[in-house]
């Protein structure tokens, strides 16, 4: 399993000036590996910029040393060089960490966001707020964009559940309403575009940008695009594709209204607590913006952003057993404060009250906690010790047997394959002429993708899939798969349980029902089970809809159904794709 993590690319004498400090690369390299990131590589914005244009020409003005530093995926305000050097500045102690505050603008003079039934159906939710005198430079304003990008990138998932809208306060005026229309009703010039086209032409305007073209699908085949307008009906954004031209910012700006569209509140609510913190330093109050009220159709009013700091509890025991030291809690709380957060100790449980400031959205819990103490206090530090238990590592026995009955079955001539672990409703249940009694399959909550619905139940519909792809391949086609399907119960802890499943499946043009029941039994065989219905195992005539009536077979061990098999039916190859004659499974 590999981790990608991101990467920060940082012009060395910003970040060197931002610091307050001048380091030489070794040295911050050592100080990066302290605070729990990497230097990943030092090059130049000359070597940046030719790769990121593709281009061999690049302007010899454009030399300046940068650094590309990798770090958690999940430490969204070090995805800009001010949060990065906000960070490295409370870690040396050189500042405090900044009291971020929200500020509500008197009776009258509120920005508002309404929001229309209709985005319902598309992108339901949206935040926002307000950067009051902004002082942008050069370096701030292209930092403002890329961290935009870098955010779409990571916890926005390629605009998919978030997208950042940033537009000149002073070009427009609210209230401003968030609405859902047919796309040809949506009229305005994109960014950096001069005509009006109308949200149709857009889609095929955008078709051929290297950029715009990978975001398309997410809202092409909806019958409502997402739009933001203005008071005067000046089209703000068309999110997640584009913005308008009118609101555009500029090193000029000096006033940001930022909105943000989402599928997911949550998520929204972090990114936008992120631009605020990593850019409201630069605003005329630092540290401060304006709220938002964001009015939704059922009349619920929310202000945002909520940049008031919460609260998680560890023990001072709990974070020494867990980092393996033993640290007093006035040492844990200095250390916890070179992370950004403010600890306080509860003497009646002997626990610390961290709060956990708007930058810090990692932090969800104890062991949240103990890992900055471990961070501050330095891995180097934490004196190493031999483990109290002894212990083996060894496979698990399910695993273990998995693998060798694995390898049983690719030698008696089947291909295994590896299927995903999610697949729609319609897959495993009414393409399959299967009822669904509500009491098997595990919904998601929100599904990417129609695709993607439900943990399978059975490993069929994945099996299927793989045979249909696979037609031209040279018959006959064994196939076979054993992995984990997901079932509700109500007896679990988290209302579910994994299951360890086989499937095998044999097309060709004939039946090939003989070679799976032979499957069976050179399996049972290997396991050591009898054919005995009382002591062993037994096939049972069965009624199955996804197989033949009368060729279809309930597996038994020890009387209980542990399997089924059959010819599969017409109507079930049918209803999942163009299908060889016939197949067993």
């Amino acid at each position: 399993f590999a981790c990608v993590m991101p990467t920060v690319t940082v012009g060395r004498d910003a970040l060197m000036a931002a610091l307050g400090e001048t380091y030489d690369d070794k040295s911050f390299e050592d100080l990066c590996f302290e605070f729990g990131v990497e230097l990943d590589d030092i090059t130049s914005e000359a070597v940046v910029m030719r790769k990121e244009k593709t281009s061999e020409k690049v302007e010899t003005e454009a030399l300046e040393v940068v650094y590309k530093i990798d770090i958690s995926a999940n430490r969204y305000d070090l995805l800009c060089l001010e949060g990065l050097a906000l960070a490295l500045n409370v870690f040396r102690k050189k500042i405090e960490t900044p009291n971020f505050r929200s500020i509500r603008p008197p009776p009258g003079q509120e920005h508002v966001i309404r929001v229309s039934p209709q985005t319902a159906q598309i992108r339901p939710y949206v935040v926002g707020c307000v950067l009051k005198g902004l002082k942008f430079d050069s370096r701030r304003y292209n930092s403002f964009i890329d961290l935009q990008d870098k955010l779409h990138e990571n916890i926005c998932r390629r605009r998919t559940l978030v997208a950042i809208g940033t537009h000149d306060l002073d070009t427009i005026s609210g209230p401003f309403t968030y609405e859902a229309l047919p796309p040809t009703d949506i009229v305005f010039a994109p960014l950096n575009q001069e005509k009006t086209m109308n949200g149709a032409e857009l889609m095929e305007f955008y078709e051929k940008d290297q950029k715009l073209k990978a975001y398309l699908h997410i809202i092409r085949n909806s019958p409502v695009y997402p739009v933001i307008y203005d008071s005067k009906r000046t089209v703000l954004s068309l999110p997640p594709i584009i913005n308008g031209d009118h609101s555009k910012i500029s090193m000029e700006t000096k006033n940001v209204f930022i909105e943000c569209t989402a599928t997911d509140p949550m998520r929204a609510k972090i990114v936008l607590d992120t631009m605020v913190s990593m850019f409201s330093g630069y605003c005329e109050e630092p540290f401060t913006c304006e709220d938002v009220k964001v009015i939704y159709p059922d009349g619920n009013e929310q202000w945002y952003p909520d940049l008031k700091p919460h609260v998680v509890t560890a023990g001072v025991d709990y974070i020494n057993r867990i980092v393996g030291v033993d640290l007093a809690a006035e040492k844990q709380i200095e250390l916890l404060g070179r992370m950004q957060i403010k600890a306080e100790l509860d003497k009646s449980n002997n626990s610390l009250n961290c709060v956990i400031p708007p930058t810090r959205h990692d932090v969800l819990q104890a062991c949240d906690i103990a890992e900055d103490v471990a961070i501050a206090y330095g891995y180097n530090n934490v004196p190493r010790r031999i483990p109290p238990t002894n212990t083996v590592g060894k496979q698990q026995p399910m695993n273990k047997l998995s693998d060798l009955l694995r390898g049983e079955i690719a030698q008696a001539g089947f291909t295994e394959i590896l299927t995903f672990g999610l697949c729609s409703h319609a897959e495993a249940f009414e393409k399959l002429n299967r009822p669904d009694d509500g009491k098997t399959a595990v919904v998601l909550a929100n599904p990417k993708t129609l695709e993607f619905e439900i943990c399978r139940p059975s490993l069929l519909p994945g099996t299927l899939k793989t045979l249909s792809n696979g037609q031209m391949m040279p018959k006959p086609i064994k196939l076979f798969e054993i992995t984990d399907v997901v079932l509700k119960d109500d007896s679990s802890d988290v209302g579910a349980i994994n299951r360890r499943h086989l499937s095998a499946i044999y097309g060709g043009m004939t039946s090939g029902f003989e070679v799976i029941v032979g499957l069976l039994d050179h399996v049972m065989i290997l396991l050591d089970i009898p054919r005995d219905k009382e002591k062993g195992y037994a096939v049972v005539e069965a009624s199955d809809g996804a197989f033949f009536e009368g060729r279809c077979a309930n597996v038994l061990l020890k009387g209980e159904v542990i399997g089924v098999l059959g010819m599969l039916h017409p109507n079930t190859l049918q209803e999942v794709s163009s299908w060889c004659s016939d197949s067993s499974c």
